[in-house]
């Protein structure tokens, strides 16, 4: 009976073969690891100097995503905060709610602690905006004005004996303590450009009006009669809007614009996000118009 040969028995021509097989094997691999392969070669002037280009480009890119992720904040008085440009700062609908309640009261903001106080932002949003809040130089400085200039020392009249801004004269806006014929030509000047004062709100279109001086001017000086008949914001065209003094011609066009592309305007907070739209003046715009 035949014995069964082991698959794994060679004999001395095979086994000199499989050696001289492995002994290539490993003289590649040697050669594959100690040889200098992929050694890279010099860039030349013109290929370095288009990598940096390259490069400045995407850092150029990346800064201006950053800048686009984080708008810059300029300084604003915390007092005249609207919807919108609370969410820009981070607040939450709440928050914004609270400020509005506390002010439609007739209450004023006058510190950071007052801020959070009426609103309840936590210490970190107070912290990263905080640092722009810019209050009237008369909250900021009041024990160094005179005993008389103080807000809460102001006489007010009663409506009925107040006289009407919009008939006033210079020589009787200069009897206000702060008012110069320079401030008082100004105030008449703009009046006539708005033919006539609406609200008692647009005093402070003037320049080198401060908040002191305004609160005495309006203890004795207010708007009464007004001629002003709104427009529809959703109906009016772009000249009608333009003839606006808070608006230009480039404006109104942008207006009809995005009334256009959205199927109408349902609140004034949505005119700020046209670009360009002066949303520090929301207060005053809303006198000539309607939804």
């Amino acid at each position: 009976m035949k014995s069964l040969k082991s698959p794994f028995a060679f004999n001395q021509s095979q086994r000199k073969g499989i050696f001289l097989l492995m002994a290539i094997i490993l003289a590649m691999l040697a050669i594959l690891f100690f040889w200098p392969f992929g050694k890279p070669t010099e860039l030349s002037a013109q290929e370095k100097e288009r990598i940096l280009t390259f490069q400045q480009k995407i850092d150029s890119l990346k800064k201006l995503k950053e800048l686009a992720d984080n708008p810059k904040i300029f300084p604003f008085n915390p007092n005249f905060i609207t919807d919108y440009k609370g969410y820009t700062l981070g607040l939450s609908v709440e928050e914004i709610d609270r400020l509005h309640a506390f002010r439609e009261k007739g209450e004023w903001i006058n510190s950071n602690e007052d801020f959070q106080k009426v609103t309840k932002i936590s210490d970190s949003l107070l912290a990263k905006i905080s640092p722009f809040f810019k209050f009237p130089d008369w909250v900021k400085n009041q024990n160094n004005f005179p005993q008389k200039w103080k807000k809460d020392e102001i006489a007010e009249l009663p409506f009925s004996q107040k006289q009407d801004l919009n008939k006033v004269t210079n020589a009787d806006l200069e009897k206000i303590v702060g008012i110069g014929p320079a401030i008082s030509r100004r105030i008449i000047r703009y009046r006539t450009k708005l033919n006539g004062f609406v609200n008692d709100i647009q005093l402070k279109d003037i320049y080198g009006l401060d908040y002191e001086t305004t609160q005495r001017l309006l203890a004795e000086f207010t708007v009464k009669d007004t001629l002003v008949q709104k427009i529809s914001i959703n109906k009016a065209t772009v000249a009608q809007l333009s003839d606006i003094v808070y608006f230009d011609y480039e404006m109104a066009r942008k207006i009809v614009e995005y009334r256009t592309l959205h199927d109408g305007i349902t609140s004034f907070e949505e005119l700020t996000k046209i670009d360009g739209f002066p949303a520090y003046q929301i207060e005053r715009i809303q006198l000539y118009l309607t939804l």
